[in-house]
Formats: C-alpha cells, structure tokens, sequence
C-alpha cells in the first residue's frame, strides 16, 4: 500500500498562510494576547480553514502562538518566565557564537550591511527586523551549524521579546539602536573576545531589563 501524503501544493499553502499571519504579528497587526480566530483569518486570507489551522499549528510550534481549548489560539504574551528563559538561554548561544567570530575573523561585511540598514529605518517595527538580522549575521559568521539551527529555533520567540520591549518603552530606541550595532560590530572585528562578549552582554541586559521593570 503506498504512503498517503499530503499534496505538495496544500503544504505550502499552509506556509504562505504562517507567513502572513508571522508578519502581521511581527509589524504590530497582532499584538500579544490577541485572539486569532480560524474562520476570520480564512476570510481574510482567502483560503479556507484548512491551511489556517496547520499555519496555526506552525507558529505554535515556533512559540509565536498558543492555542487553549478555552480561549483559542492567541499571539503569545510573553510571562515574567519566558522572558527569563529566553535572555538566559539567548545569552548561552550568543556567547558561543561571539566567542566563534573572534576566533575565526570571517568577513563582516553582512553584519555592517545590517548596520547600515538599521540607519535607514523608518519605524520601531522595521528596526527589530534589523536587529534581528544583524545576530541573523552574527550567527552565520560564526560557522556553525547547529549553533545557527539553535538560534533560528527562538529566533521567533526572540523577535516576540523585542516586540514587547519597545511597547513597554521606545523612547531613545530607533536614535539609539544602530550605534550600539556598530559598537558591536567593531568588537567584533577589532578581535578582543572579553570585550565583545561585554559588549553583547550588555546590549541584552538592556532590554531585559526594560522587560523585567514592566
């Protein structure tokens, strides 16, 4: 008896849906703890239930939603908790990953490509998309698989966290993000590991705390 499997085509149907719903959530569409309901988002969408309901499923996965049999899937809203887990478990695979690009010296230019990004950003949306793509860089640069793997395994729940720290405060933070990259990025290049890792460190305690005094 051959193996039954889903058409190829609904399976990407389904990710176009969990992208577009990933992005509405990431631009401020749907902040946390909004209800997302199968039959509007189909509607809005133009597709029926189905790939809704598996996109769901996928960003659940990801950690961007949560689904109660009581109150339906809703955009996470991150607990005290989860913003500890994720700085402490986002510091230990920052560390390695710093320690990695000092001791290799690849070329940077990625990273000051982000840099420059961030200089031009409209809005605090676009800015945490550069932010993220600038340890996205950070990560490739190191040369290491599972490392990176790692990292894309939050990197939805990290991008979540900066979400709810710029609700909780924004003042400073679109004037003050792309200098403090560049600082990073010249720890980097510069090759002094102690401090890059300080410099790293210090650019993550600042948004946990925010979150943390909220």
């Amino acid at each position: 008896m051959s193996a039954q499997v889903a058409p190829a085509r609904r399976r990407g149907l389904a990710d176009e849906v969990a992208d577009r719903i990933r992005d509405a959530i990431f631009d401020g569409g749907y902040a946390p703890g909004s209800q997302l309901r199968e039959v509007e988002l189909a509607e809005a969408l133009g597709v029926s239930r189905g790939p809704v309901r598996e996109a769901l499923l996928k960003l659940e996965r990801e950690g961007l939603v949560r689904g109660e049999w009581h109150r339906g899937t809703t955009v996470t809203a991150l607990s005290g908790e989860d913003v500890a887990e994720l700085d402490s478990l986002r510091a230990a695979l920052e560390q390695l990953a710093v320690a990695l690009v000092v001791e290799r010296a690849p070329d940077l230019a990625e990273i000051d490509a982000v840099v420059a990004r961030m200089e031009r950003a409209a809005d605090e949306h676009e800015m945490v998309r550069c932010d993220l793509a600038f340890h996205d860089a950070v990560y490739a640069a190191a040369g290491h698989r599972r490392l990176r793997e790692a990292w894309e395994a939050i990197r939805s729940q990290v991008h979540l966290f900066l979400l709810t720290r710029i609700g909780v405060e924004s003042e400073g933070y679109l004037a003050g993000i792309p200098a403090e990259h560049r600082e990073l990025a010249q720890a980097l290049r510069a090759g002094d590991r102690e401090t890059a890792l300080e410099l790293f460190a210090v650019h993550r305690r600042h948004a946990f705390e925010i979150l943390r005094g909220s």
